[in-house]
């Protein structure tokens, strides 16, 4: 049996209707699985801070920079909330953990010194990125309980004093010490990234000789390339001094799962309420708020008079027509006293008439009266009818 050609102009038409398409997972939500060994790139995003709310480029400050420095894509929200995500000079090997390694050396000038300065006042975090998540400072909370919370960011420096000295100095937080949480795979060697914290130091390096390929400080242990506790001093931030940047990494295995890896920034208690920003904003609404309402009332309340006044001139235009003649009942008619010289002569008429034709018969006299007195009658009827229809 052949198909009828309308069964298959039925499947042509619905054939219109498919097309080839071509799927994909949006950046940052598909999970990554990372073999050992596998490079980690480190990017930098900008400077935040709870006290102001101008965010500024990492690189604003003079923090060790690549040779190249690239912009990494963002997405609208990123954008929008003043993100500047870039790469660093900051790289990790997957499960491989790095002790006191140097990221560079920098001399401060006068400028660079006081940007560091202004930002420690200010109070400025730097954000990291690693597989999407952002670094996180590790905290206990202040009632003493043993939770431990996060904060995001780490901060630029510090204020501080000496031991036996009132002036307070900038110090810079110059040695990071990063820690990678990762969830392996039983089947597999490959492992996902579920946190990222770091807990920075302020640390005045001391090194013999500068090897730019392998240096060599005197802070850290030459065997294991530790930082040695206890013989260190912070980095203070002076023009013309050197800051050398160093940082570590370690990694530690965890039992939080990929998909749960945003919990514990959901934990975080730094967040700060604006007070000045939310009552300046109640301030403004209120006060725009009462202006438009003082226009609306102004411009209703005229709107209202003029309505009021365009009624009362509508009636008054309105007073045409049979308005006009309903009191005229009570005036009296113009030359009025020429009907009153007519009415004595006209009742006399009536009356005289009215006498005559009731003393004739209804006999053969009938005729006579009507020929001797009927001109009469009639001419008088005739013209009291007109006075009372041209006085009235």
């Amino acid at each position: 049996m052949g198909t009828s050609p309308r069964f298959s102009t039925l499947i042509l038409s619905l054939l219109i209707f498919f097309s080839a398409s071509h799927s994909f997972y949006l950046p940052g939500v598909a999970p990554r699985d990372f073999q050992r060994g596998y490079p980690l790139l480190v990017k930098v995003n900008k400077f935040s801070s709870t006290k102001t709310q101008l965010p500024y480029d990492y690189y604003f400050l003079k923090y060790c920079k690549p040779k190249k420095i690239m912009n990494s894509a963002e997405n609208l929200g990123e954008v929008l909330r003043g993100d500047r995500i870039e790469n660093s000079v900051y790289m990790f090997q997957m499960r491989e953990e790095q002790p006191c390694k140097v990221a560079c050396r920098v001399a401060l000038d006068d400028a660079a010194a006081k940007n560091f300065r202004e930002k420690i006042e200010d109070e400025y975090r730097v954000n990291m990125i690693l597989d999407n998540l952002p670094v996180a400072v590790l905290r206990r909370r202040r009632d003493g309980s043993t939770s431990t919370t996060y904060e995001h960011g780490f901060r630029v420096g510090f204020k501080g004093n000496y031991a036996g000295s009132k002036d307070e100095k900038y110090f810079i937080n110059n040695h990071l010490s990063f820690r990678v949480m990762y969830h392996s795979d039983l089947g597999t060697d490959s492992a996902r990234i579920v946190g990222f914290e770091v807990t920075p130091n302020s640390i005045k390096h001391e090194y013999k000789d500068w090897d730019e390929k392998n240096p060599q400080l005197v802070t850290c242990n030459a065997n294991t390339k530790t930082i040695i506790q206890g013989s260190t001093v912070p980095q203070k931030v002076e023009a013309g001094k050197e800051v050398v940047f160093t940082y570590d990494v370690t990694f530690k295995e965890s039992d939080i799962k990929w998909a749960s890896r945003w919990d514990t920034y959901l934990l975080m208690n730094d967040d700060q309420i604006h007070w000045f920003s939310i009552i300046n904003s109640l301030m403004i609404v209120l006060f725009l708020s009462g202006m438009v309402a003082m226009i609306m009332m102004r411009t209703l309340y005229r709107d209202i008079s003029n309505h009021n006044q365009l009624d009362t001139q509508d009636e008054a235009q309105e007073e045409t027509g049979w308005k006009l003649v309903h009191g005229d009942v009570f005036r009296p008619p113009m030359n009025s006293s020429l009907c009153w010289n007519w009415s004595p002569d006209l009742w006399d008429d009536t009356r005289h008439n009215d006498i005559c034709l009731a003393r004739f018969s209804l006999s053969f006299q009938q005729r006579r009266a009507y020929d001797c007195y009927g001109p009469t009658v009639g001419l008088h009827g005739l013209i009291g009818r007109l006075l009372l229809i041209t006085f009235v």
